[in-house]
């Protein structure tokens, strides 16, 4: 198995808050791009509750490389700024994938 680690981030965003919130997110998203340890991330819509977002990231590493590595960058610190006055909640848990069909994110 690879040594891959999936944060899966939930948001609830403010009321009227929701396209500032999703610009920022996919301006977050691109600057990933440019890091060798990211794989791949997929944010999607809670059909029920449109003000839930939700973010699928796969990293390469563990949840302590990342947190090492990848939080502190100056990229991440300035987003961090923008969340309060746009969300109500963010829940975030890790998961270390164990098999995949259909794609080959796992390599």
């Amino acid at each position: 198995m690879s040594n891959q680690i999936v944060l899966n981030i939930r948001f609830k965003i403010k009321p009227g808050q929701k396209e500032t919130f999703r610009s920022n997110l996919f301006e977050l998203i691109e600057q990933f791009k440019e890091v060798p340890e990211f794989i791949h991330a997929i944010v999607s819509e809670d059909i029920d509750n449109p003000n839930d977002l939700h973010i699928y990231e796969v990293w390469k590493g563990t949840r302590e490389s990342w947190i090492e590595h990848e939080l502190p960058k100056p990229y991440r610190k300035e987003y961090e700024k923008t969340l309060g006055s746009m969300i109500e909640d963010r829940i975030v848990s890790w998961h270390k994938p164990i098999g995949e069909w259909g794609g080959n994110l796992m390599g």
